[in-house]
C-alpha cells in the first residue's frame, strides 16, 4: 500500500485551527496494523486512533515514514505532541508511551506538520464524520 485511503472514505479532523483528512481506527486489527509499509502521507492526511481511556502506546514497526504522534484526552483536549517519531526497520523498535494515563484519541500525521502548522498542547480537537 503507497498512500492513504481515497477522500470519500476519510473523515475531517480539526485541531486548532488545521484541518486533516483521516483514516478512523477504532478495531485492534486495524490499530496493530495503522501506517505500516506505506510509503507516503500526505500532508493533510493522517490516521486517528480511537480507544477506551487509558495510556496509549504506539511504536513504528515496519512504518517508512516518519510521523508527528498527538495524543488527545476524551474530551478532545490535545495532551501532549510526540514529534518527528522516526520509522522503525529493526526487530526491537522503541515505544512512544503517552505521558497522561487519559488518552482518548491519538492522531498521526506526517513528522513536521504539528510544528508548521502551530499545533500545540491544549489545542481541540474536532472529528466531523
Amino acid at each position: 500500500m503507497s498512500g492513504c485511503l481515497p477522500a470519500a472514505e476519510l473523515a475531517t479532523v480539526q485541531v486548532g485551527g488545521a484541518d486533516f483528512r483521516v483514516e478512523v481506527v477504532q478495531r485492534e486489527d486495524e490499530r496493530r496494523r495503522g501506517l505500516m509499509f506505506r510509503q507516503s502521507l500526505p500532508a493533510d492526511q493522517g490516521m486517528l486512533f480511537i480507544q477506551p481511556p487509558g495510556r496509549a502506546e504506539f511504536w513504528m514497526k515496519n512504518t517508512l515514514i516518519p510521523l508527528d504522534l498527538l495524543y488527545f484526552d476524551i474530551d478532545g483536549t490535545l495532551l501532549e505532541i510526540v514529534p518527528a517519531v522516526p520509522p522503525c526497520r529493526v526487530r526491537n523498535c522503541p515505544i512512544y508511551p503517552s505521558a497522561s494515563a487519559a488518552v482518548r484519541y491519538i492522531l498521526e500525521i506526517k513528522a513536521g506538520e504539528a510544528a508548521r502548522r502551530g499545533i500545540a498542547v491544549g489545542a481541540a480537537l474536532r472529528l466531523d464524520r
